[in-house]
């Protein structure tokens, strides 16, 4: 088996992915639903919106996978991170040596075939992947691939989304705060 390299970036794409706020949060339904399209699209058991931080691969959303996390070593998703603007195909992981005897190959939930599109912020760090899985070898058409690359979008737009309610939230809070410290000094330079 072999873990992806670390990328140059590393650093500044984890701040990024820090400044979203996203991971360790409660499933929510725009990403479940991107993943049971991308399901359905592509006829794959599994989909994930997975996000990759300094140590382990996080799912934001999944569809019929169990588990919500794995180390990053063994990520195929990490992988994904080495070239924000392709998408990372593995056909049959079992001839692959990058992967034959990952543990997510060789035991749950048998990952044979693995396709993931990058998702990449505005200011282009790759966060993380939509990806779908198969325990059987299989290719995608191009249909379904601009399909995958499409919902892509559509999840880093939800986390732009995300990122600008959060500012807004914190600009807010400011001004009410600067507004009540000012009608508070005003209330004691009058009395």
């Amino acid at each position: 088996m072999k873990a992806a390299s670390i990328p140059a970036n590393e650093e500044v794409r984890l701040n990024a992915l820090s400044s979203y706020g996203i991971l360790d949060t409660l499933p929510e339904e725009e990403y479940d639903s991107i993943t049971r399209m991308a399901t359905e699209i592509c006829r794959t058991p599994i989909s994930l919106v997975s996000l990759i931080d300094k140590n382990r691969q996080w799912c934001k959303s999944r569809q019929r996978l169990k588990v919500t996390e794995t180390s990053r070593e063994v990520s195929f998703c990490a992988h994904v991170l080495l070239n924000p603007e392709q998408l990372f195909i593995v056909p049959d992981a079992r001839k692959d040596e990058r992967f034959a005897d990952n543990p997510l190959v060789t035991g749950y939930p048998n990952v044979v075939f693995y396709a993931g599109v990058p998702l990449v912020d505005q200011d282009g760090f790759a966060l993380g992947s939509l990806c779908v899985i198969d325990s059987r070898p299989r290719t995608l058409t191009e249909n379904q691939l601009l399909s995958l690359k499409a919902l892509a979008k559509l999840v880093t737009t939800h986390f732009e989304l995300r990122r600008t309610r959060q500012e807004l939230a914190e600009t807010r809070q400011a001004l009410a705060d600067a507004r009540n410290k000012s009608e508070t000094a005003t209330r004691s330079s009058t009395a």
